[in-house]
């Protein structure tokens, strides 16, 4: 049987976060594999990937073309893509690249983080297109787009995805079985022994700062109760949620991932607020450096946090909900009834190791069943 030529597919490289984390993971197993994306920044990238042989489009009218019509621009860019001298194609995204192009006797894996929010709308995230002078023509854009998005997802040959909470959005806007691997969790960072106490006792939320992730909720909360918080991350609603914060609560920005790591081995606990969540690499970072989390009671926590064990939750969108939950949560914390040790352990069932080998196996087992039939065929 011979060795398949493998071509990797990414959205865009502009930001590093959890979908970096899982294609560099991806990459890894793949190695001479080169990347194609829609946008590319060095400099916001890691070494790893810069290490990469990147494809992208260049010139003057694709930069144009993604500022003025960005939404109309990248179903033509993905679907440009010329991937005719590879056997293998593995995409990873959320809208765009499930719609690349390939022939029947190539194999398409993609690995769908969530369908968009914005198009099926099961939470809100703000975007520039839906102030007012926009919103007619968004409208009827995000109807064109929607379509495209279900003919896109018919594309792939296998559909991996994070959760099974996602994997119940694809099945209901795709009508697509998908095959559940959790996302990788790097451990490789210098954990102490989780146990360290900071000078003063905080909390800690990562994230981008946008309407959907919850922050202002979070920040009104902190705002009644004056525990410190420490938030890490950018976004729309950065210059709001900075108004309306108290005193108690910091803003880091933009941090390395070396940094984030210390904060979090640092801290009291993470708290997560957003409901929904796709999976959550975050909490399950913060357990491996043994941190409680307190989250909302759905989506990907339920599958990454046990109750009373490695966090807790609460279950309404409210100021109340949320305050009653933390004050609890603070005083299991300081009469030490997490324990830190099983925590760190526990959060090891989600290691990049562990993505690399289920993801591995599903891809040859995938590839193994396409030579068999081919050869039966023939």
């Amino acid at each position: 049987m011979k060795q398949p030529k493998v071509a990797l597919a990414h959205e865009f490289l502009v930001q590093y976060g959890g979908a970096e984390k899982t294609l560099e993971a991806i990459s890894e197993i793949f190695p001479d594999s080169p990347i194609y994306t829609a946008k590319y920044k060095s400099n916001d990238m890691s070494k790893y990937i810069n290490g990469k042989e990147i494809i992208y489009p260049k010139g003057l009218i694709h930069k144009l073309s993604s500022k003025l019509c960005f939404l109309f621009s990248m179903p033509t860019i993905f679907e440009s893509f010329d991937f005719r001298k590879y056997d293998i194609v593995i995409s990873d995204g959320t809208t765009w690249n499930k719609g690349i192009l390939t022939r029947p006797d190539q194999l398409h894996i993609s690995y769908i983080h969530t369908p968009p929010r914005f198009l099926y709308k099961y939470s809100q995230e703000s975007t520039k297109w839906e102030k007012p002078f926009f919103k007619p023509f968004y409208s009827y854009l995000v109807n064109f787009i929607r379509i495209w998005d279900y003919v896109a997802a018919q594309r792939p040959d296998f559909i991996i995805t994070n959760s099974e909470t996602t994997r119940k959005r694809i099945h209901k806007f795709y009508g697509r079985d998908a095959k559940v691997i959790h996302p990788p969790v790097d451990f490789s960072f210098n954990s102490k022994d989780g146990l360290k106490k900071a000078v003063v006792p905080y909390f800690v939320a990562v994230g981008r700062l946008s309407k959907y992730k919850n922050f202002d909720l979070l920040v009104e909360t902190f705002n009644n109760i004056r525990f410190p918080l420490v938030i890490i991350g950018t976004g729309l609603e950065e210059v709001h949620l900075k108004d309306i914060a108290k005193e108690n609560i910091v803003f880091k920005g933009k941090v390395s991932e070396e940094e984030k790591h210390q904060i979090l081995e640092d801290s009291a606990g993470l708290i997560n607020p957003v409901t929904d969540e796709d999976f959550g690499i975050v909490p399950v970072e913060a357990m491996a450096h043994g941190k409680p989390v307190l989250a909302h009671r759905s989506g990907g926590h339920l599958e990454t946090i046990i109750e009373n064990e490695t966090g807790m939750f609460f279950d309404e969108e409210t100021v109340d909900s949320l305050s009653e939950k933390l004050v609890e949560f603070d005083k299991a914390i300081k009469n030490r009834e997490f324990d830190h040790g099983k925590i760190k352990e526990y959060a090891q069932k989600f290691s990049k190791e562990r993505f690399k080998t289920e993801f591995e196996n599903f891809v040859r087992e995938k590839w193994e069943e396409m030579q068999k039939k081919e050869t039966a065929q023939n």
